[in-house]
Parts: C-alpha cells; sequence; structure tokens
C-alpha cells in the first residue's frame, strides 16, 4: 500500500479535482482507495456529497487520537472511501504545531492502515499552502504528485515545493520521498499558450511529466456541485476519459517503479 500526496501550494491548478477523479478512476479499475481530504476547505468531500459541516474529520484523529478507522466514510462507487475534511482541520494547524513531534503527526495516524491490507493506495488532498498540514502529508506520504496549470506561471512556487521535498529527505524526516510526476491540468486546445506551456514543461521536465493531459472542462468544473466525480457527471466525455488514461499511467508508472527524487534532478 501507498501513500500519495496530492499537492500544490499555488491554490486554483486542479490539484482537488484531481485527487477526486484520479482516486475515481483508480477505483473503477479496481484498486482499493481512500481519499483523504485534509484541506480544512473540504472540496474532496463535498465533491462526494459529504457536507462540511456535522463530519469528521482527520483533526479528530491528530489531535483527539480517534483511531483513523473510525473517520472512514464509504462512497457510492465500489472501492472508493473518504476521510472528510472540515474547518476542523485549521484548528489542526495551530494545535499540532504545538507538539514535539508535530511533523510526524499524521504519519502515525495513517499507520495502522499503512500496514494493513485495506487499501492499495490512500491520495491525500492537499490545501494549497506551505503550512502543518502539508508538512505532515509529505512527512506521511511515499510519493507525491504535483499538478500544474497550463498557465503562463505554472511552475510557480514547485521549486519551493521540491524544496520542502528535499527537506524531508535529507532531514531524515521522510528520507525515502519521491515524486510520482507532474500532472498538466486545465489545458485549453483553442490557445497557443497552453501548448506552449505544455511544451515549456516537457521540455525542462522531460519524462517526470506524465503524458495524460486534462483538458479544461465545464464537465469537470460542475460535477462537484452535484456531488459526483466526473466519472459519475460525465463519464463518456473528455473529462473522465483524460482521468482513465492518467489512472492507466499512474498504475503503470507504479508497477514499473517509476518515480523520482526530484525534477530537476531527472
Amino acid at each position: 500500500m501507498k501513500i500519495i500526496a496530492v499537492t500544490n501550494q499555488k491554490g486554483g491548478v486542479g490539484k482537488t479535482t484531481t485527487s477526486v477523479n484520479l482516486a475515481a478512476a483508480l477505483a473503477e479499475k479496481g484498486q482499493r482507495i481512500l481519499l483523504a481530504d485534509i484541506d480544512p476547505q473540504g472540496n474532496a468531500s463535498s465533491a462526494f456529497g459529504i457536507p462540511n459541516e456535522g463530519s469528521r474529520s482527520l483533526y479528530e484523529a491528530m489531535v483527539e487520537q480517534v483511531p483513523v478507522q473510525e473517520l472512514i466514510v464509504p462512497t457510492s462507487q465500489k472501492g472508493l472511501s473518504v476521510i472528510p475534511g472540515n474547518l476542523d482541520l485549521c484548528g489542526a494547524e495551530i494545535e499540532v504545531a504545538r507538539m514535539a513531534d508535530h511533523l510526524t503527526q499524521l504519519r502515525k495516524v495513517l499507520t495502522p492502515l499503512h500496514e494493513s491490507d485495506r487499501f492499495d493506495f490512500i491520495l491525500l488532498d492537499c490545501p494549497p499552502s506551505l503550512g502543518i498540514l502539508m508538512s505532515n502529508a509529505l512527512a506521511a506520504a511515499d510519493e507525491i504528485l504535483v499538478p500544474i496549470q497550463c498557465e503562463y506561471y505554472a511552475l510557480e512556487g514547485l521549486t519551493k515545493l521540491m524544496g520542502i521535498m528535499d527537506q524531508m529527505r535529507s532531514g531524515e524526516i521522510n528520507p525515502a520521498l519521491v515524486l510520482s510526476g507532474l500532472v498538466m491540468t486545465m489545458f485549453d486546445a483553442r490557445t497557443n499558450l497552453s501548448e506552449a506551456v505544455v511544451s515549456d514543461v516537457r521540455n525542462h521536465f522531460e519524462e517526470v511529466v506524465f503524458q495524460t493531459v486534462i483538458p479544461r472542462s465545464v464537465r469537470l468544473s460542475e460535477a462537484p456541485s452535484f456531488g459526483r466525480t466526473i466519472l459519475e457527471h460525465d463519464p463518456k466525455g473528455p473529462g473522465a476519459e483524460a482521468y482513465r488514461r492518467l489512472a492507466d499511467e499512474f498504475l503503470h508508472r507504479q508497477a514499473e517503479g517509476i518515480s523520482f527524487i526530484n525534477p530537476s534532478q531527472s
């Protein structure tokens, strides 16, 4: 079993969309998936129709020592479960920071699941910041997957994120942490800019970048408002097909053991 942190410190890059729909596509292919929403906004949870208010989150496990197994909520899709996120996680940023082992609280919480045979992958939908929650996610993860928007400032923040990844490795907090790859999102075939950004990123990072490109799509944007993944909302549309291809490519990399220490070192 592997823990994959889906993260980018820059907001609005399709991080939650990728977390939710990659999780759904992997489950559709027979993988046993747990999606843990560690963003206080709880957007990944709402994509499955789970309200922010009244739900339990990893706050209870990290701060109140509630067993993580008690927080898992099944979804309507076979093989896919969720640990919801809610505003209580804002408190975790403060309370976990006061703990002596503040960087490894999430790892400790997830250890029973990591050592069990219940799931094939745990995907962590991280908040768009370099705070305690994201640091805990990087300390707990086996790999990170980074969505990057097809825009002019596509790589903004990536250097800082890779720097923190290096600190986790060199500081012995998580020396085995590697990069699954970079995913280009919100690709608009009607513009030269999207084509240029993808070309530039591929030229710079080469095989680190997944071949699958996620298109900009109204259906992808509206699916969460219906409490559905894109595979349920528009199962034959370009967004759903793109995430199915990404799931295939992700599983191929996992089977072949393909990962990277740092994109600048590839």
